[in-house]
């Protein structure tokens, strides 16, 4: 029989309910079990792929192109795992689902309703991804808050799952938010007492709860947990902040969660493997020395829009014994003249020049990348970042000073990027980029091919434009290197300026594909080369 957890919240969203699902699913997979996870998102997008960044954080796209929540990337790097786009469930998924079943005459005359035919469907896709992962412990992450209303349906489907499969196969797993009061440094529990009172009501008793707090809980404030909520004290939790975020797995084992979690499951215990996880983790703690990095986008505001690039260059630190310190700089405001560019990147060792659409801030970059090459700063492009390079050199090397994206002019003279040849005539805009991996054939002889060590690799995209075949030969000619390729040979993936120590863009996105312990190559020899300027 397989095995089913469900994470909620309460109170508020974004206290990390993502971090403890990944957690409780790697310390279950270190025992030996064959985990994957899902993400519940209760929004009516069918997914994250339209959202702006400053709404949802970054949108993480799997190797099979689907655009999901952020999470899925956290699930990904905990569990070495790759995941699909089947792994993200969200209420326009169901909804349209049944509604099109309707359509067709699937319900028979029924009067199609939330109970039972949304949460019908609704168990039926976490059956569904269970079964084609094979996993043994499927573990679904419901977002938001018990109490929101949109929330409502999965609930109601993870109280019948218990009724359906057993309580021996399914357990409820509660993160809550526990204040810290300023004045006396009490931790107060009531909100988190509030929460599982509106999950019992909705029919849900939880079997443990992972209290977030700023502080480590005190055994007395869990006795106090335990005696209002009917939960074990083995079983309450404290996931306090802590300073790298790949501690977690490493806390919630020191307090048992793994074995009281196996146990409640009625699944053999040993302890988690974790020997290679605290070498990883310590190694982050040793770093003494470190490597300043200029982030150049126009979502800086809110760093979870690149959120996955973040981590890449935390698990490439690791091996150069150095902690990345981000400085993020606003394209926006170099754009508009509220910063100077020699302000803005003295001090700084390397530069990644960040992923995004549309024309805000994009003259800001431009500009950005042009004080980096002038400067020869180490720089990593990241998918628009490439595209903005090509820009940027069309016009002050190759001379084309009206060059440009015809995203962002469709009436350029020079327009040494323009749209893929399969995007001319979509009239939708959900989920029809170019997603998902794609084999990449490298240049011997290039930095590219040095990097990666091999011809053929596969990493994952997300782009409507490309650098326009048209140009590559004067591009080239006037001293870019175009070093990877689609496998057609016919696309561009890679463009190097070998006059530099390291000027290196990618049409994909390599953070993706990073993981804690297998960092990304390009990553990690962009660091390197922005360590060297450091050392």
């Amino acid at each position: 029989m397989r095995k089913f957890v469900f994470v909620t919240g309460g109170v508020m969203s974004g206290i990390g309910k993502g971090i403890t699902t990944a957690s409780l699913a790697m310390l279950l997979s270190r025992i030996g079990y064959s985990v994957t996870i899902i993400k519940i998102d209760p929004y009516l997008n069918v997914d994250a792929g339209t959202m702006n960044p400053y709404m949802h954080g970054e949108v993480f796209v799997t190797e099979d192109g689907g655009e999901t929540d952020l999470d899925l990337g956290h699930y990904e790097r905990f569990l070495h795992k790759s995941l699909k786009r089947y792994n993200n469930i969200t209420t326009g998924k169901i909804y349209g689902s049944v509604i099109e079943k309707e359509r067709k005459g699937e319900y028979l005359g029924q009067t199609v309703q939330i109970i039972p035919h949304i949460t019908d469907e609704i168990k039926n896709r976490i059956l569904e991804v269970s079964n084609n992962d094979g996993s043994d412990i499927t573990f679904i992450e419901i977002g938001g808050t018990v109490g929101d209303i949109e929330s409502l349906p999965f609930l109601e489907a993870a109280r019948q799952m218990m009724i359906d499969y057993g309580k021996e196969n399914v357990s409820y797993v509660h993160t809550a938010y526990l204040p810290v009061l300023q004045t006396t440094g009490e931790i107060k529990t009531k909100p988190l007492q509030h929460s599982v009172n509106e999950l019992r009501r909705i029919g849900i008793q939880p079997d443990m709860i992972v209290g977030r707090s700023s502080v480590p809980i005190p055994r007395e404030i869990k006795k106090k947990i335990s005696l209002f909520t009917s939960v074990p004290e083995a079983g309450i939790i404290s996931a306090h902040d802590v300073n790298i975020v790949y501690e977690v797995p490493l806390l919630m084992k020191e307090q048992g969660a793994s074995k009281f979690l196996a146990e409640k499951l009625d699944l053999p215990y040993k302890e988690p493997y974790m020997e290679d996880w605290v070498e990883f983790v310590d190694k982050l703690k040793r770093a003494e020395k470190t490597v300043t990095i200029a982030m150049v986008g126009k979502y800086t505001s809110l760093h979870d829009s690149y959120l996955s690039i973040k981590e890449a260059l935390i698990h490439a630190s690791a091996l150069i014994h150095k902690k990345p310190v981000l400085k993020w700089i606003e394209a926006t405001d170099i754009e508009e003249g509220k910063i100077k560019l020699e302000d803005s990147f003295s001090n700084v060792d390397g530069a990644v020049v960040l992923p995004g659409f549309g024309r805000r801030g994009s003259e800001g970059k431009i500009a950005a990348i042009r004080y980096i090459r002038e400067n020869n700063i180490p720089m990593l492009g990241i998918c628009f970042g490439l595209q903005l390079s090509v820009v940027e050199f069309a016009r002050n090397v190759l001379g084309l000073r009206e060059a440009n994206s015809t995203e962002l002019d469709p009436s350029t003279p020079y327009p040494v990027i323009t749209l893929l040849e399969e995007q001319k005539g979509i009239d939708k805009l959900g989920g029809t980029m170019r997603l998902g991996s794609y084999p990449i054939i490298l240049e011997k002889g290039t930095k590219a091919y040095s990097i990666y060590g091999k011809e053929e690799i596969l990493e994952r995209h997300r782009h409507r434009y490309e650098v326009n075949p048209d140009y590559i030969e004067k591009l080239a000619e006037a001293g870019l290197t175009f070093s990877g390729w689609s496998k057609n040979g016919k696309r561009v993936e890679i463009i190097e300026y070998n006059a530099n120590r390291f000027f290196f863009a990618t049409q994909f996105h390599p953070e993706f594909r990073s993981r804690p312990l297998f960092p990304s190559p390009p990553f990690l020899e962009f660091l390197k080369a922005s360590s060297r300027t450091s050392s």
